[in-house]
């Protein structure tokens, strides 16, 4: 039966190179696999979409109504090296049978263009696969206007499957995502920021298989990690979704004052590092997991030089993966630009990079032990004890877009105080009356003060501002905060 009658298209799965040259048992659970995770995956799009697997392919049935979809879907599963959209006819048994067939689908194709067919085949017949190319090719020349076959580097190729009795014509090919099925290489809890490096990074152990959660320390309050579960929702549903994962949340506000009144300037953001791999751990510990996940690049800021690196690892007894240790900056941000994370990295504030003044960027062990000897850890097991988990699937309900505070440029047009929220000891100035209150010192200090002004938070690219505004207006009920954004 021709398939298209049915109004049903046909992919041919092929899998990842690696996973054909594993060994007999390691194959089939990683074929068995894949498999499983299409048929979750799909028949979520469709009841009606048909799965068949064999040794070294899946073939896949899709009503016409849902191709668009499935075929992303299958683009974007780890496991898949390509797919092959394809035209299937069945009881084929004679070479006329096939030239007509491949002719009548294929002939406009070629008019014009040099061609060249392409054929294999399995199973018992009484032809040769070049028999076939011969035949068909031969055909096709005489009854299409072409410029000929040409054998190296034809404008078209036809391709063609044999498999018993069933013709497939391959009609488009597709790139897959590669890797290996998620649920063969086990789970990993990458460390979520929510920018281009952790996004990337959370990306890349999808891809080889491994079924990624997410940890977010929160230090911005409520919109901050809004955002944070935007990308990691959005990571989750295009590449990992055979799989349900968490989204673990850690209030880390109290930990970074703490920071602040321990830990001396120069070593802040080793520190806070750090700090993040221990908590990660007991998450970590909880859920069975053995091993941690950071989008650091060696180089790329003071607390990821080798050695500042070796003073993080010594928080914890995981082992800590780093994916893109020698990436460059430009590569990082093409892969998140291609993947669809950079609209997400774009708009997330990095704490990460503003808590040190003066940062080391070569660590001494023996000063390390003493600034983690003067560190409070009844705050971080607080943070760990107050941890919320939610499943990735079950946040989209918590997720909408991020809210936009009111921006301010012109002072003349209200009486305002302006609130300068850097963590440094620099104040702006400007013509109405202005204050210092650190960022890691809105929560306690901004109900201090008088409630019946007009207050402007200022920082210097506008994106503090909008997260900690936002946080006071939703989870304190404060209406008096806008944000301040100078016109030069």
């Amino acid at each position: 039966m021709n398939i298209t009658e049915a109004k049903t298209q046909k992919f041919i799965v092929k899998f990842f190179p690696e996973i054909m040259i594993k060994g007999s048992k390691a194959k089939r659970e990683m074929v068995n696999q894949l498999y499983n995770n299409l048929r979750a995956l799909l028949k979520r799009i469709s009841e009606e979409i048909v799965l068949k697997k064999s040794f070294d392919k899946i073939e896949v049935l899709v009503p016409i109504e849902v191709v668009t979809e499935a075929r992303i879907k299958l683009m974007d599963t780890p496991g898949v090296e390509f797919i092959q959209e394809a035209i299937q006819f069945d009881n084929i048994t004679t070479l006329d049978e096939i030239k007509v067939k491949v002719n009548e689908v294929m002939g406009k194709e070629i008019v014009g263009k040099t061609f060249v067919v392409r054929a294999k085949r399995a199973g018992s017949h009484e032809f040769k696969s070049i028999d076939i190319e011969q035949t068909v090719g031969g055909y096709m020349l005489a009854y299409n206007e072409t410029l000929g076959v040409k054998l190296k580097g034809a404008q078209v190729t036809i391709n063609l499957e044999l498999i018993d009795k069933q013709l497939n014509i391959i009609t488009h090919k597709f790139k897959g995502l590669s890797g290996f099925p998620i649920g063969t290489q086990g789970a990993i809890l990458s460390l979520m920021s929510g920018g281009f490096d952790s996004t990337v990074a959370s990306y890349l152990t999808m891809k080889r298989g491994i079924k990624t959660h997410f940890i977010f320390f929160n230090l911005g309050g409520v919109a901050h990690e809004i955002g944070v579960k935007q990308v990691a929702f959005y990571l989750w549903n295009k590449f990992g979704s055979s799989h349900r994962v968490t989204f673990t949340s850690v209030p880390f506000d109290d930990v970074i004052t703490e920071i602040f009144k321990s830990t001396s300037e120069s070593y802040m953001g080793v520190m806070l590092k750090r700090l993040m791999l221990k908590a990660a751990e007991k998450i970590a510990d909880n859920m069975k997991i053995d091993a941690l996940l950071t989008g650091e690049s060696v180089a790329q800021v003071s607390s990821q030089t080798l050695r500042n690196l070796a003073l993080i690892d010594q928080a914890t007894t995981k082992l800590v993966l780093r994916p893109l240790s020698t990436m460059n900056k430009p590569d990082i941000i093409n892969i998140a630009n291609e993947i669809g994370t950079r609209r997400f990295a774009e708009s997330m504030p990095e704490y990460c990079g503003v808590i040190s003044k003066n940062p080391v960027t070569h660590g001494n062990y023996e000063r390390m032990q003493k600034e983690a000897n003067s560190f409070d850890y009844s705050v971080l097991d607080k943070a760990v004890e107050n941890a919320q988990v939610t499943n990735v699937d079950e946040i989209i309900a918590d997720i909408s877009d991020i809210g936009q505070m009111e921006v301010v440029s012109d002072l003349s047009t209200g009486d305002y105080t302006i609130i300068d929220i850097r963590q440094n000891e620099e104040c702006i100035k400007a013509s109405c009356e202005t204050i210092k209150i650190p960022f890691y010192k809105l929560k306690t200090e901004f109900k201090k003060l008088p409630q019946d002004k007009q207050y402007l938070f200022y920082c210097d690219k506008g994106i503090l501002s909008q997260l900690h505004a936002q946080y006071l207006k939703d989870a304190e009920n404060f209406t008096n905060i806008k944000v301040y954004r100078p016109t030069n």
